[in-house]
Formats: structure tokens, C-alpha cells, sequence
């Protein structure tokens, strides 16, 4: 079974950096895809990015130009380095990956912060 593992979450001041990590352990072949996900209290789960199948990043306008996603499908490891932080980016965040028979793993979610 895959298990994904997040950390780097924790709390910073509007402007900020943060990096987030993501590492798949447990007997697996490479990702399809990876990425990440994040939830806001009473909203749904919202896309962040995905390091897709090709090795090119993808995002949604409310993050692009701030996160980059950086890592490797097939070593299943995954970085969210994040700038320019605003209070609407708080939110725990969540890794996902994607295999070949297109099943989904999550990670347990890690908290993000983003206050003065």
C-alpha cells in the first residue's frame, strides 16, 4: 500500500516562504502524477498543483507565479516551495499521487498558517 508523508507545514507572517515536502514509502511503482491539495476550514478541497506526467508543473491562477512544485514521478517525492504567502493560503495541505492504473493516494495533511 502507498503512503504518502507530508511535512513543512507551520506558521508564517503574510509575505512569507514556506517549503513543503512530500515522500511515498511502502512497496510502489512510479507516479503517474503528483501533486497537492489543500482545505480551508468549510470549503472543499482545492487543487494547488500537479508535477505532471511529462515533468512540467501545473497550477490554478489563485497560486501561479507563488508555489512551485518541484520533485520526481518516479522517485514519488514531491516539494511545494511557497511565496509570497497571503491568509487566504491557509489551509492544510495535502500531497496526492496518482499511479498508472490511475488510483489516488493521500497524505495525512499538513497545517498551514499564514497570520500576523
Amino acid at each position: 500500500q502507498v503512503q504518502l508523508v507530508e511535512s513543512g507545514g507551520g506558521l508564517v507572517q503574510p509575505g512569507g516562504s514556506l517549503k513543503l515536502s512530500c515522500a511515498a514509502s511502502g512497496r510502489s511503482f512510479a507516479m503517474y502524477s503528483m501533486g497537492w491539495y489543500r482545505q480551508a476550514p468549510g470549503k472543499q478541497r482545492e487543487w494547488v498543483a500537479t508535477l505532471t506526467s511529462s515533468g512540467a508543473p501545473n497550477y490554478p491562477d489563485s497560486v501561479k507565479g507563488r508555489f512551485t512544485i518541484s520533485g520526481s514521478n518516479v522517485k514519488k517525492s514531491v516539494t511545494l516551495q511557497m511565496d509570497s504567502l497571503k491568509p487566504e493560503d491557509t489551509a492544510v495541505y495535502y500531497c496526492n499521487a496518482r499511479d498508472y492504473e490511475l488510483n489516488h493516494f493521500w497524505g495525512q495533511g499538513t497545517q498551514v498558517t499564514v497570520s500576523s
